[in-house]
């Protein structure tokens, strides 16, 4: 959960032009086609303790390959390969998420 969480704090910063309008946690959570569980029963519920502590460690500044610089995850499925390429460039795996990188040439300062 901490690495989403990198992802969610990067697009917040982020420069580049698909991230402009996103400059809080809520516009990057609600941004339209951004994740895909919003709106879900597990999504809608309180949070845990744990998920707020999670989630405090993200918003002070906890950074981790491979999200340091992301800006997309996906989870392709048990015992499927990460595409070299999904929006952007393939940064590293952590257990069955993918994730992303910006190319450098978008500018998003990450």
């Amino acid at each position: 959960m901490l690495l989403v969480g990198n992802v969610v704090i990067n697009r917040v910063v982020a420069n580049c032009d698909v991230f402009r309008e996103t400059r809080t946690i809520s516009d990057v959570i609600y941004q339209t086609n951004a994740f895909a569980g919003v709106n879900t029963p597990l999504f809608v519920g309180s949070a845990t303790a744990k998920e707020k502590e999670l989630a405090e460690r993200n918003i002070k500044g906890y950074r981790a390959e491979p999200a340091n610089r992301a800006l997309w995850y996906r989870n392709p499925g048990t015992g499927v390969a990460c595409s070299p390429q999904w929006y952007g460039h393939f940064s590293g795996r952590f257990k069955q998420h993918c994730f992303y990188n910006p190319e450098y040439s978008l500018g998003c300062n990450l």
